[in-house]
């Protein structure tokens, strides 16, 4: 994944996310497509718990896909078919080499495995609110400083299978309270100042803080495979904790490292996260639907 050209860090920091390529093969991204198509199908037909169920835009989720699903949760759990793929693609080597750069040059014992899940169609047109995803929407100017203010402590992406412009984002959000326009806003207000459709083609990795002001918008007749992941640092604790542990716990021990390109690397990533789950017990959730 070449960067010579690009300060990634300046452009992240800036503008609360960047656009960069994966770097797999047409042959590999087939690979993800057809594992995503499967897992995909085994939450429609109910066959796989942890999913995204519509309408609901944020966890926690009913395990029941009779309403539809835009999500599937969970892709390193060692129950879910094709999991060693997916838990090979999320510790490729360019990727954490980004998110090492995103994060400020750090070393990777200071890395910590966090989220893999599938953005998938919807059943039905499905749109998201405006939001933060570590901010509730009731907060304060000085209570969204109190968190914008410190570090970012993780980068999120989303790894586009198909072309999708599901994301849009108001750049340099992360950085600032809402705006009286912003705060006042229908929560699906579809002409936000300053927003962009973040344009994604396949094999194509946006790596965001999921403090900027976003929201997603989902067609049903648009297929739609997007790999959703992130990774954080150490530093993050608590402030990182609510963020990853409120989509589950249980499947982290199990994580199947056989197929990872540096295993030792992986094995500290997933224990520093089983670390943070012993030391935050009780997390709740970061969003009320």
């Amino acid at each position: 994944m070449p960067h010579a050209t690009r300060n990634l860090k300046e452009e992240f920091e800036r503008d609360g996310f960047v656009v960069v390529p994966s770097g797999l093969s047409e042959e590999q991204l087939e690979e993800l497509r057809t594992a995503s198509k499967n897992v995909a199908q085994l939450a429609r037909d109910g066959k796989w718990p942890h999913i995204r169920t519509l309408p609901r835009q944020f966890p926690p989720w009913a395990n029941d896909p009779s309403q539809g699903i835009w999500g599937v949760q969970q892709l390193m759990n060692p129950d879910l078919p094709g999991h060693e793929l997916f838990t090979k693609s999320y510790f490729n080597n360019s990727t954490i080499a980004t998110v090492q750069e995103l994060l400020g040059g750090c070393n990777e014992d200071e890395l910590v495995m966090e989220l893999y899940n599938l953005l998938v169609r919807p059943d039905d047109d499905f749109e998201l609110r405006w939001h933060r995803d570590d901010i509730p929407p009731t907060a304060t100017p000085d209570e969204e400083m109190a968190r914008l203010s410190k570090p970012a402590f993780h980068a999120q992406w989303n790894f586009s299978l198909y072309n999708d412009a599901s994301l849009i984002v108001v750049p340099q959000s992360h950085k600032r309270p809402l705006t009286d326009i912003e705060r006042e806003a229908d929560a699906l207000e579809p002409n936000m100042p300053e927003q962009l459709y973040v344009q994604l083609k396949p094999g194509d990795m946006v790596f965001y803080n999921n403090n900027i002001l976003h929201r997603g918008a989902y067609k049903h007749d648009i297929e739609r495979m997007t790999l959703h992941g992130s990774i954080g640092h150490i530093e993050g604790g608590s402030l990182r904790a609510r963020n990853v542990l409120q989509h589950g716990r249980g499947w982290i021990e199990g994580v199947d490292l056989s197929r990872v390109t540096k295993p030792e690397r992986a094995k500290g990533m997933r224990d520093r996260l089983l670390a943070l789950g012993a030391e935050h017990k009780n997390t709740g959730y970061s969003q009320d639907d």
